[in-house]
């Protein structure tokens, strides 16, 4: 295996195979098992864990109340574009 890294793709392409995260636009989280990815950065990824943070107010005590949803997914593909950050194998 080449593990050489000339430009930051490259990095994507080493975690191949194992498990990375992915913080995405709208406060939603992925961790999954890479399986393909292309210039655009568009990625499929298995065995998926979705958290997804949504911050609320209280309109009587006006309070921020933070609420977390989790699901998981079987097999998800993800458009390059609603990713902010891709976190490497045993980074997170």
């Amino acid at each position: 295996m080449n593990l050489e890294v000339k430009e930051p793709i490259d990095l994507v392409r080493l975690s191949l195979g194992e498990k990375i995260y992915i913080k995405m636009r709208g406060d939603r989280e992925l961790r999954g098992t890479l399986h393909a990815f292309d210039q655009h950065l568009n990625i499929v990824l298995s065995n998926v864990e979705e958290v997804l943070t949504v911050i609320e107010i209280d309109e009587e005590t006006n309070e921020e109340i933070m609420k977390t949803t989790r699901r998981n997914f079987e097999m998800l593909y993800i458009r390059g574009d609603g990713i902010i950050a891709i976190a490497p194998p045993k980074r997170f």
